[in-house]
């Protein structure tokens, strides 16, 4: 008898252990890869052919396929983007949170083998017979090894383990999406500060000028050859200098503050690399849209999303059939503790079991509704996320056409309004024309030399919007290498 015990519940081992790895044939092998609930299949999205402002000839190549180091040129910013993606604390949030998903799935998966355990009893009992008898108290010592298996007929636990790599895949492809953001955001900031550098040094330029013009009409002003009105006219340009000064003054500290955060570091100046005029970008080509929808991060975790509701539709199905399993406990029982091992009685028991719902109240099919709605809404936030990436390329291609056209009219302002300052400087030391001219012609000057540095600071802010618009920038060295080429 102690010999059957042990051959079945080793038999149930065996078998549940060998289980995952081996798909029976005949009826049973049916059985074993039967998966109620729908299979997944991703719903039709209407994409363009082509993008709206699209520059130059369609083009299987992608811009976005360029890793974010040959996309700057600036090796400063190079190395603030890879000190962002070292230390910046939301993408390790990030990461944290992808080994938490990827855990999760080894969770789920769990429930698929056999589940093996052990007990243990003490207990100390007393009987009490009729008068006249002596009362008996004995002990009794009980350990056992026990082994459950859930048999997944219908599929429901490969159906949770199936969510729950989705979730664990869209965790990931918001890690992806994180990577994409500090790129962009560190660029994005550095060219503002780059920027702001350039309106700081023109502020100082305007500065000096208006303080030599005060001087010029202070002077004249004292000789009597002009009125208290040019004087304080030009005491109020400088003064306006000075306070736009300190302005970008504590924009740029501001700026550099938000790139330290960015880092991962505390509030600190931010270095420098080449001016704001200097920087340069690759061509910019789109490339074609259906590359678009395997690129972006945010478009593959709502499609990973997808995935997980209708892996839970299939969940929410197999709960209505029954649940199948077997049992099994074999172990040893003695009065005395020490003897379980050498001297018990043998204790074993095998048993399948069927058990499953008959009245829920509504639970069961209400959950069931439940899941189909939110797969209903997945689908929405799908095509709703790929309608919006095509939006952000749109506006990126835009911006980046325009621009150019912008920049060159207003370069062509700024020399001629330069040229005119030159010629009203020239008549002035004449004596052909009053100092008025000269100051009029440098109050047009400055606004335009600013409007064109945020012009020439736009264009890049341009180029980065694209590159994470077409879902540039996600990978690291690492991962650019390993991919197909």
């Amino acid at each position: 008898m102690i010999g059957r015990g042990r051959a079945a519940v080793a038999a149930v081992v065996l078998f549940a252990g060998c289980a995952p790895t081996a798909e029976p044939r005949g009826l049973l092998g049916r059985l074993w890869r039967l998966e109620v609930g729908p299979h997944y299949r991703r719903p039709a999205v209407e994409a363009p052919k082509e993008f709206r402002g699209r520059i130059g000839p369609a083009d299987a190549a992608s811009f976005a396929d360029l890793p974010w180091w040959e996309v700057f040129g600036d090796p400063v910013l190079q190395r603030l983007v890879s000190d962002t993606l070292a230390g910046n604390y939301d993408l390790q949030s990030a990461v944290a949170n992808v080994e938490t998903a990827r855990a999760q799935v080894g969770v789920a998966a769990s429930a698929f083998y056999p589940q093996i355990g052990y007990q243990g009893t003490a207990e100390r009992q007393k009987i009490f017979l009729f008068p006249g008898f002596p009362n008996t108290t004995f002990n009794t010592f009980t350990a056992a090894l026990n082994v459950a298996w859930e048999i997944d007929l219908w599929g429901r636990i490969r159906r949770s383990t199936e969510a729950a790599r989705a979730q664990f895949l869209g965790t990931d492809e918001a890690r992806r999406g994180v990577v994409v953001t500090l790129v962009s955001d560190v660029a994005t900031d550095y060219f503002q500060l780059l920027e702001l550098d350039r309106e700081l040094a023109i502020a100082h330029e305007s500065a000096e000028t208006y303080q030599r013009t005060l001087d010029v009409f202070t002077q004249r002003y004292r000789g009597g050859t002009d009125t208290k009105i040019s004087v304080s006219r030009a005491e109020a340009n400088l003064q306006a200098s000075l306070a736009t000064i300190a302005s970008l003054a504590r924009q740029i500290v501001q700026g550099e503050d938000a790139i330290s955060v960015l880092l991962g570091t505390n509030p600190g100046p931010i270095e420098r690399g080449m001016p704001l005029v200097a920087q340069s970008t690759p061509q910019t080509p789109p490339g074609l849209t259906t590359a678009l929808l395997q690129r972006r991060p945010d478009i593959r975790q709502a499609e990973q999303g997808m995935i997980n509701a209708n892996a839970e539709i299939g969940v929410a199905v197999a709960n209505f059939f029954p649940t199948v399993g077997l049992s099994a406990l074999y172990g040893g029982e003695a009065p005395k503790i020490g003897n379980i091992v050498k001297n018990s009685a043998s204790i074993w028991n095998i048993a399948a079991n069927v058990s499953g719902p008959i009245f829920q109240g509504g639970r069961l099919i209400e959950s069931y509704q439940a899941q189909k709605a939110f797969w209903d809404e997945t689908i929405a936030q799908y095509r709703a996320t790929i309608v919006g990436a095509f939006r952000d390329v749109a506006d990126a291609l835009a911006a980046e056409a325009r621009l150019a056209e912008q920049r060159t009219a207003q370069e062509a302002q700024v020399a001629a309004l330069r040229e005119a300052m030159r010629l009203a400087l020239l008549r002035y030391d004449t004596g052909l024309s009053n100092y008025i001219e000269v100051l009029d012609a440098e109050q047009l000057l400055y606004p335009a030399e600013n409007a064109l540095a945020q012009t020439q600071r736009d264009q890049l802010f341009a180029v980065v919007n694209l590159y994470k618009a077409l879902g540039g920038g996600w990978k690291t060295p690492g991962e650019q290498a390993a991919a197909p080429k």
